[in-house]
């Protein structure tokens, strides 16, 4: 080969390109071996290794979104996206072993096709015996005693994807479809905020990503994919449309909802009235459930999942064995908490900062700020946070993102709620507080660090 065609060579292959990505595909191989060893894991060690395992597995991503940045673009991209398609079709077709909920997915699906409003009767019901199945109807979690909890958005999400096929596998497809909507809005997002598109990896290769969704199927995909594809319309201009697409992102999963106040500006009457439009129009199709329309959500999953008593907030927990059960402290907790939101979100929609920039911390800080007072029990309520890790959430999304899977609660620890969630809660805790500390204003690093937090 003479001279000219090497010079004309991509850098990728040529020259010291080659080492960053040699790096950044071992660690994606790396990931690769961790993901096609899950189950075997499991059965020879249980759960009990599998889920520290999975924390353990966010230190490559970590290295990797590290790496990506000196990586040439188009390359980078190929291999990330390319391993990370590897990664998920190597647990798409297996069991679910994380969590049943998507055989709820499919029968309400099932339920919705054959004329039946999924809010009215609970999947024991002897009307509905006809739909039953030994696929599908004996793994339904709540099944004698709870109707669906999911809203209208994700019900017909539900009905769609089962037309084509009421296979897991198909309905894991759908929500990996989603994935595909992020990471296209990402990419763009990067380029608008001039970073490495290739930090995408945040997304790509994170544990979190890739085992609730490719595994465990969670309808928490779609609302991402809503979510993303809200902000993308608010930064270009149009918060209306951004408003109504989030509010649906919303109607897949209620917390979405924290991000509205990003999409708001002062006396702009036009958000809220189509905010109010879409939700009844989500809903008209499922009225003749009549007071149940909302679901199990309100009919037992509040005070089942401990948010009634208080039980699941992690302040709660911690303070309760120190205090005793004080009453009313529940309903302060609630009263702090939305007090604290409230000021977030009037803080964000008062800004006069208009950048961005600006656009994408307020967002990320009033998610994991809900999250945070919200305390959820499960891990993929997490996954909102993970697009956000590249465009500025920094190490505290880092951190409530990688702990989140020790919800799980593995078993070679006392079982223990508040262990275990203190154990997912602290890092984010640790990460805000080295954020938030004291800079002097000459350093370049602490500049950038108050910047997220501004």
């Amino acid at each position: 080969m003479d001279m000219p065609a090497i010079q004309s060579l991509p850098r990728s292959i040529s020259g010291r390109g080659v080492a960053p990505v040699l790096a950044l595909g071992a660690l994606g191989l790396a990931m690769v071996a961790f993901v096609a060893a899950g189950p075997w894991i499991i059965g020879r060690f249980n759960y009990a290794a599998f889920i520290p395992g999975i924390v353990a597995s966010g230190v490559l991503t970590i290295a990797a979104t590290a790496l990506a940045p000196t990586v040439p673009e188009r390359l980078g991209l190929i291999v990330i996206l390319g391993l990370a398609v590897v990664m998920r079709l190597l647990i798409i077709t297996d069991e679910p072993f994380l969590s049943t909920d998507i055989y709820r997915y499919v029968w309400d699906g099932r339920v919705q096709a054959a004329g039946i409003n999924p809010y009215k009767l609970v999947p024991a019901d002897p009307g509905l015996a006809a739909l039953r199945d030994a696929a599908i109807y004996p793994n339904i979690n709540r099944a004698d005693y709870a109707v669906t909890a999911y809203p209208p958005v994700a019900q017909v999400f539900f009905l769609l994807v089962t037309r084509i096929s009421e296979a897991l596998t198909m309905m894991r497809l759908a929500m990996v479809a989603c994935e595909v909507v992020v990471i296209a809005v990402l990419i763009d997002l990067l380029r608008q905020v001039r970073l490495p598109v290739t930090t995408v990896v945040a997304w790509a290769w994170h544990p979190l990503a890739i085992w609730e969704i490719a595994q465990g199927g969670h309808v928490d995909a779609l609302m991402v994919a809503l979510l993303m594809a809200a902000v993308w319309l608010l930064v270009r201009h149009r918060a209306l449309a951004g408003a109504v697409i989030l509010m649906l992102a919303a109607l897949a999963k209620p917390y979405a909802i924290v991000a509205m106040p990003a999409f708001w500006r002062p006396w702009n009457w036009r958000v809220p009235a189509a905010v109010l439009a879409t939700i009844a129009l989500c809903y008209l199709p499922y009225l003749g459930a009549g007071r149940g329309v909302l679901g199990f959500v309100t009919t037992g999953y509040l005070g089942e999942e401990g948010f009634t008593d208080g039980s699941t907030f992690w302040l709660i927990a911690l303070l309760r064995p120190l205090l005793g059960d004080v009453p009313g402290l529940t309903i302060a907790y609630l009263l702090v908490a939305a007090g604290v939101m409230a000021w977030f979100g009037v803080r964000t929609a008062w800004r006069t900062e208009r950048t961005t920039e600006a656009t994408l911390r307020d967002i990320a800080a009033l998610l994991m700020a809900g999250l945070f007072f919200l305390s959820p029990n499960y891990p993929w309520y997490f996954l909102a946070v993970v697009p956000f890790i590249a465009l500025g959430g920094g190490a505290p999304a880092w951190a409530m993102t990688l702990a989140a899977p020790l919800l799980y609660r593995p078993i070679f620890l006392p079982h223990n709620d508040v262990i275990w969630k203190t154990l997912a809660v602290l890092p984010f805790v640790i990460a805000v507080a080295w954020a938030l500390r004291p800079r002097g204003r000459t350093s370049q690093r602490g500049q950038g660090a108050s910047q997220w937090t501004s």
